[in-house]
């Protein structure tokens, strides 16, 4: 493949935890790989969340600072920049805004992960925009809706790459309106999560998750609501453990008491997840030291069979450690037995478990392999970019 100039644009700054700096260095690192000179580029009128101080203000130290280590560990430096446009003349980190708009001219792709970065009048002069949807059934509610700002915002990108396999097809309820839709997956660089160490005997299945985020992103459609969140799921389930005969760990900060003890009489411990969130290294090591994730899949995904899957997850699958997670037509493509494990009934958790704890250096390979296969970020990338004419 000739080597190209790519910029990866998204939030890792603007929300610099965990989850998202991971999701962002698999592109960076993937396409690194392949052979491109690779550019890291955040350049946003929202504020920047401090996860330290929990507060959204214009100071954007603490957004740099954290470029600025990534870099560092990933192979970056130099080839990052932080532009606050909430701030007159537009001050910068990293890269200069003269250097910026260059490169916005002479990049041969822009990746915009997860659809984050707002159009400007600089970014408008390049017509070599890729969209990357993580979040699948939305934009395409809203499409079916006739909103126009979503269409104009769409409508300015040279192809549309989505987490949500089943767009466009049968098992999609959603009309897409001849937009071409094209299925991507969370790209992962297999080899910084794998471990060839064991979990310990005192490992258990876990998961991290925002508890609820619904609000953000709750759409109605065709008189129906259709939430951005995982908590209802949760409760759905909330007796796996008690069922499976053995604990659960959930990192997540469930306010509401009454709720929270329902968790622990269902055998769950409850653990903080900022310090995971703060520390990219130890959200790591978290998932590396775990037996597995039993986790759910928001309910938008679920309801509306949107084939998508969880980056979280196929990082647990990359450091060999076997996921159960809810159904949401993921495995029509992939996984769905050995070291990856489906969900829509109790009765499946439970026999998955039991599966797992039979033969769990089976069922860890398996899971490596199924990150090696359908998730390696130079298979995922590779793809991405022929697709798009890149």
């Amino acid at each position: 493949m000739k080597r190209k100039k790519i910029v990866v644009m998204g939030f890792t700054a603007g929300c610099p935890i965990a989850g998202v700096i991971w999701q962002h260095v698999h592109y960076i690192v993937g396409l690194q790989r392949l052979g491109h000179e690779v550019y890291y580029i955040e350049d946003s009128a929202r504020l920047p969340y401090n996860p330290v101080t929990w507060t959204m203000d214009e100071d954007y130290s603490y957004a740099a600072e954290v470029l600025g280590k990534l870099a560092a560990q990933f192979g970056f430096e130099g080839r990052w920049g932080y532009c606050a446009r909430f701030l007159p003349d537009h001050p910068c980190a990293g890269l200069q805004k003269k250097e910026i708009l260059e490169l916005y001219r002479d990049a041969d792709a822009i990746l915009n992960v997860c659809g984050s970065q707002e159009f400007n009048e600089d970014l408008l002069g390049n017509d070599r925009m890729l969209y990357v949807e993580s979040d699948p059934g939305v934009e395409q509610i809203k499409i079916d809706k006739g909103v126009q700002d979503t269409l104009d915002y769409l409508g300015k990108h040279r192809a549309l790459f989505t987490f949500g396999e089943n767009i466009g097809n049968p098992d999609f309820p959603v009309p897409i309106h001849g937009q071409r839709w094209l299925p991507t997956r969370q790209p992962v660089v297999t080899d910084l999560w794998k471990t060839s160490d064991a979990p310990s005997a005192a490992a258990v299945f876990t998961s991290i998750a925002n508890w609820n985020t619904s609000g953000k992103k709750d759409i109605e459609w065709r008189k129906e609501n259709y939430l951005w969140s995982k908590s209802l799921e949760f409760l759905k389930f909330v007796d796996a453990p008690r069922c499976s005969g053995e604990p659960f760990e959930l990192a997540t900060d469930i306010k509401d008491q009454a709720t929270n003890s329902l968790f622990h009489r269902n055998n769950w411990r409850l653990s903080s997840p900022h310090e995971l969130s703060i520390h990219w290294n130890q959200y790591l090591r978290y998932i590396q030291d775990s037996k597995g994730e039993f986790t759910v899949a928001k309910d938008q995904y679920v309801r509306l069979n949107t084939g998508w899957f969880s980056d979280r997850s196929a990082c647990y699958l990359a450091a060999g450690r076997p996921v159960i997670t809810q159904e949401t037509g993921f495995t029509k493509f992939y996984g769905g037995k050995e070291g990856l494990f489906s969900f829509l009934t109790m009765e499946e958790i439970v026999e998955a478990v039991r599966a797992i704890n039979a033969d769990y250096g089976r069922h860890s390979r398996a899971a490596f392999a199924v990150a090696q296969e359908f998730f390696e970020a130079e298979k995922v990338l590779g793809d991405l970019l022929k697709r798009a004419g890149i």
